[in-house]
């Protein structure tokens, strides 16, 4: 197991909550290719159970249970929207409303196979957002999710005309250079070339408010990754 590809940030005699790496699975794939979370949390606590997910590429706070009466009391306050989830993404240029809430139905894609869009005949889908901090070029902003849809986050920031930085779906996919921001950029030394600033797709689950299942409040929280901060400084900087 690399530490490096999730850390726990809370657990009890009920449920453990997850810090996890961009791509990392939460669950095993039908090909097996990888070693998902999940494996590695049966290997550590011998039974665990699934509550919800995150995309392979989206970081941050996730909740396995280890009953299975928590799993049947955690799944239902999530399916039942009693659970708060907020996220943390860097989307391309600067929303002109800081803040506000996107409400647009969702449906599969006709064509695109594995893949969401914006449909009248779609289920609703509510996005509330908040501009943190940024520029012209990237802002950071928190998302709270107000329905549960799959790529929800990712296929209102395209709808906006913001996608998120390096979303292969619903972007271009493209890394985050210094050089695209900075003025008068120079390679170090020792670099043949650049490396990105940030080479994933840029979505982090970072706060979870619940009740659990004995009524206490559960606030965990997953801090912005280091690479979200780091350009968040550069574009100061600039």
């Amino acid at each position: 197991m690399s530490k490096n590809k999730f850390e726990i940030i809370f657990e009890n005699n009920d449920f453990v909550a997850i810090n996890k790496a961009s791509g990392l699975l939460t669950i095993p794939d039908r090909e097996q290719t990888e070693k998902s979370l999940k494996e590695y949390l049966l290997e550590k606590y011998g039974n665990i159970f699934t509550v919800h997910r995150l995309d392979k590429d989206t970081s941050g706070l996730i909740i396995f249970a280890k009953t299975e009466i928590t799993h049947k009391y955690l799944c239902k306050i999530f399916e039942d929207r009693g659970v708060e989830k907020f996220y943390l993404g860097v989307v391309k240029g600067q929303p002109i409303e800081n803040a506000g809430v996107i409400d647009a139905p969702i449906t599969d894609h006709l064509t695109r196979k594995g893949t969401m869009t914006v449909h009248r005949s779609g289920k609703e889908s509510k996005t509330g957002y908040e501009v943190l901090d940024g520029n012209v070029n990237y802002s950071l902003v928190s998302f709270q999710l107000f329905t549960g849809r799959t790529h929800q986050i990712r296929v209102h920031c395209k709808e906006i005309g913001h996608p998120l930085t390096c979303d292969p779906l619903y972007g271009d996919g493209k890394p985050v250079l210094l050089s695209s921001i900075k003025k008068n950029y120079k390679l170090g030394k020792h670099d043949l070339e650049e490396r990105p600033m940030i080479n994933r797709l840029a979505l982090h689950s970072y706060k979870l408010n619940f009740e659990d299942i004995h009524g206490a409040k559960i606030e965990l929280c997953a801090e912005a990754p280091k690479e979200f901060r780091a350009l968040m400084q550069q574009l100061k900087r600039k």
